[in-house]
């Protein structure tokens, strides 16, 4: 799995990094960081329910 955020289109709610706080983080003005973009097979389920999530469709998972 690789996870990629974009951060021009983040609205900043949130939800990612409450469903994956291992994988998601914030950067001082809110936008989405990927902390882990390679995260373990046991995250893989919360990531894809943060992607799902994304009120903006931020976060894109290959």
């Amino acid at each position: 799995m690789r996870v990629i955020a974009t951060k021009e289109t983040c609205a900043v709610s949130s939800l990612c990094v409450y469903q994956a706080p291992e994988v998601f983080d914030q950067d001082e003005e809110g936008q989405v960081e990927v902390l882990d973009p390679e995260p373990p097979a046991e995250l893989h389920e919360d990531v894809r329910i943060a992607a799902r999530g994304c009120p903006t469709r931020s976060i894109r998972v290959e």
